[in-house]
């Protein structure tokens, strides 16, 4: 079976610390390009990433959803799987390798790296994002019958089926969004166990309050929101 053309999106809001060796560690006989979208970083975020040989694009608009558009847009002709991946180093690049694989062997849509079934490094999830995921995820389930295990952002989806969930959410319901919508749209998804460890840098959500009430009440609007939509036809 011939592997599909992949790219990598990576989202990157003041990542200097990690970015270079994210892409660095990124198996590069895989993917066709790794494009990291510089979401408005005022250290060197952009430079470190093209010295490590990505293509940089730059989306000043904030919002991890904003981010990852703008990367889709960026996209090269004939990619066939998209690979999206944080630069903070907290996901081991290199397993991009299983997340394509089962892809393809399981002739999956979308492909999950869950860093809950991967057993997260001590420090690497806090308390408020362990109890977010599990509390999104039982929701889901609920609604849906379908026990996803996270919310993470390492994941692997087929471009055919990127397109038809026609992703909207500009901020922190990016994630939950492609879940819900995967299931919605009947796509075969499927999650796979990924190591996690502590990021490199601060981070910008779960590091503060501000940042985690505003993610939670988003991710779980995000669910209820789409729900409704999905209910009413």
């Amino acid at each position: 079976m011939p592997t599909p053309s992949a790219a990598v999106i990576i989202p990157a809001y003041n990542e200097e610390p990690g970015i270079a060796r994210v892409i660095a560690d990124i198996p590069g006989d895989l993917v066709s390009e790794i494009i990291v979208v510089d979401n408005g970083s005022t250290d060197g975020t952009a430079l470190k990433a093209q010295e490590a040989g990505a293509r940089v694009v730059f989306q000043p608009e904030r919002g991890y959803g904003a981010a990852c558009l703008a990367g889709i847009a960026a996209l090269p002709p004939g990619t066939e799987v998209v690979l999206f991946l944080d630069g903070d180093y907290s996901d081991d690049p290199a397993q991009a390798k299983d997340l394509l694989r089962t892809l393809e062997e399981r002739q999956a849509d979308l492909v999950l790296g869950s860093r809950t079934r991967g057993g997260p490094e001590p420090g690497s999830l806090t308390p408020q994002q362990r109890f977010g995921n599990w509390l999104s995820t039982t929701i889901i389930r609920l609604i849906y019958g379908h026990a996803y295990t996270d919310l993470g952002p390492f994941r692997a989806i087929r471009r055919e089926a990127l397109s038809r969930l026609d992703m909207q959410d500009r901020t922190y319901g990016w994630t939950v969004e492609m879940q819900v919508k995967a299931l919605q749209q009947g796509l075969k998804v499927v999650e796979i166990p990924v190591s996690y460890r502590p990021r490199l840098g601060r981070s910008k959500v779960s590091g503060t309050l501000s940042g985690t009430v505003k993610a939670g009440f988003k991710i779980l609007w995000t669910i209820a929101r789409l729900s409704l939509r999905h209910r009413l036809g």
